[in-house]
């Protein structure tokens, strides 16, 4: 078979740390490859110098068998190679014409050819997609569609994709597979990033892994299963189940009433959802991508101001009466002794300061306990080298900047601060997003323990699989409303994606 692209010897240094280490590599015409390993295995940063994003420091890189000096996306495009990445390019205002259109750069064209021929790709690979439809009003999965289309109208044969289905429905990913299916037949060479072994076994001819920035080797994907890649992840062996206990006494800790929330430009993102938390469970939000999830765990939180009506009570373990959230600030929260700890989807904009290193970032939470002019910075440190050890946390020492670590011990850092300020409630989203294998159990681990220690655990996920083994129990929304509340156990994938895109078939437990 044909290569592709073939990678010789190909090293990528920032400063110190080795990213990737003399990695030869090939993709051949018409197949589909997936790329795994840990986080900080090097996938993201040698998919970049294929995409032209960054310029190898050593190696060779061959494309349809001939020598390729790609120093831009341009040079890429140029030789047949287009990179979806994981957040969009596009602009919102911008029919999807018309954004395919800007795509090409500079100088003048005729819509209504682009329109043609737009169509034309979207017939032969079966894309559905509305070319006359304004960015705006897409679901992520048209608009990653419309990503696809648009390197495909600029001539690419070997396409990348970046965690393609991360905030896809089972539904909605299934159809990207069918569009996969159909390029490949056409000849394209796809590599495909993604942590969900499952998707793997599902889609690919082969899989290659990299594990330390180094090529562990490949597999053919008829030839594999979820525990010897995940082996050949980590190099040893890896229980894949998840546990989930019995709940030992629920008790209720949240009464969630008619809880609306509008944005500020008056749309509204979360409406009158009303359910019910129990400490010593783990009840699962599920939902695609935007639709009310952070605003939901946001309100709760005192974050978000809510419409009237709204109520949120809270079931302290010792009171004898709830107390009303709503109205609350955060800080009246925290005051009142009511302990609700927040795991935000935005890490680095919410959950930590990035220019501040593991020990400030462990005082945030408790900087207001000190009476005096100085703080006490040594049980801050003992928390950050606790976390450090426990959770392997990748980082040259407590001292070093959060921003200069990778986004899976980033997140470490902050579900590990989270979890040790021993909430009641301990809300979490998308705890796992980006995470290796190991790391992803270390987690499910925590919020376990957490769960047995009858605290109520909130989680925000998009991979249902997770949350169908994990949880107890599952809240599904579907445009800002609550579409149905679900037993974990006895559930399936597919009831789930069609509450959460209001299909027929999705039975409710409430």
């Amino acid at each position: 078979m044909a290569n592709a692209i073939e990678l010789r010897n190909i090293t990528k240094r920032f400063g110190q740390v080795v990213a990737n280490k003399s990695i030869s590599l090939e993709l051949h015409k018409g197949e589909i490859l997936s790329l795994l390993g840990e986080n900080g295995s090097g996938k993201t940063t040698l998919m970049n110098m294929i995409a032209g994003i960054y310029y190898p420091d050593g190696g060779q890189i061959i494309v349809n068998g001939q020598p390729a000096d790609i120093r831009s996306p341009r040079d890429a495009l140029a030789l047949g190679i287009g990179m979806i990445h994981q957040h969009f390019k596009l602009v919102d205002v911008f029919t999807a014409t018309e954004n395919i259109a800007l795509s090409m750069g500079g100088g003048s064209f005729d819509l209504k050819k682009v329109h043609e021929k737009a169509r034309a790709i979207c017939e032969k690979y079966q894309f559905a997609l509305d070319l006359d439809q304004k960015v705006y009003e897409m679901s992520v999965s048209q608009k990653q569609t419309l990503e696809i289309v648009k390197v495909l109208y600029r001539g690419a044969d070997i396409l990348i994709l970046d965690e393609p289905t991360a905030v896809l429905t089972p539904q909605e990913t299934e159809r990207l597979f069918t569009v996969i299916r159909n390029m490949k037949a056409d000849g394209k060479a796809v590599i495909i990033i993604t942590h969900k072994l499952h998707e793997v076994l599902g889609i690919s001819d082969r899989v290659a892994i990299l594990r330390k920035g180094e090529y562990v080797g490949d597999i053919a994907t008829r030839d594999a299963d979820e525990a010897t890649l995940t082996a050949m992840m980590v190099g040893e062996k890896v229980e894949l189940n998840i546990e989930r206990p019995e709940p030992v006494n629920p008790v209720k800790r949240l009464d969630i009433q008619h809880l609306t929330v509008r944005s500020a430009d008056g749309i509204t993102v979360l409406d009158d959802a009303s359910f019910d938390v129990y400490g010593g469970e783990i009840l699962g939000i599920a939902g695609i991508s935007g639709n009310g999830q952070k605003e939901l765990l946001e309100a709760i939180a005192g974050l978000q101001p809510t419409q009237r009506g709204a109520s949120v009570e809270y079931y302290a373990p010792d009171a004898s009466a709830p107390v009303q959230l709503i109205g609350k600030s955060p800080k009246a929260i925290q005051e009142a002794g009511i302990h609700l700890s927040f795991v935000p989807e935005d890490r680095l904009g919410m959950g930590l300061v990035a220019g501040m290193d593991m020990v400030d970032n462990m005082m945030l939470k408790t900087y207001r306990e000190h009476k005096g002019p100085f703080v006490d910075r040594k049980a801050p440190r003992a928390l950050a080298q606790r976390l450090i050890d426990e959770l392997e946390i990748v980082t040259p020492g407590v001292g070093t900047p959060v921003r200069r670590l990778s986004g899976g011990n980033v997140q470490k850092v902050l579900v590990g601060r989270e979890i040790d300020s021993t909430p009641t409630v301990l809300m979490t989203a998308y705890p796992v997003r980006g995470l290796d294998i190991n790391s992803s159990y270390t987690i499910y681990g925590l919020l376990n323990q957490q769960k047995m220690k009858g605290v109520a655990v909130l989680l925000v996920g998009e991979d249902l699989d997770v949350l169908l083994e994990l949880c107890d129990r599952i809240v599904v929304l579907c445009g800002g409303q609550v579409s149905g509340v679900v037993d974990a156990r006895t559930a399936d994938k597919r009831q789930i994606g069609a509450l959460m895109t209001r299909m027929e078939g999705g039975k409710t437990d409430e």
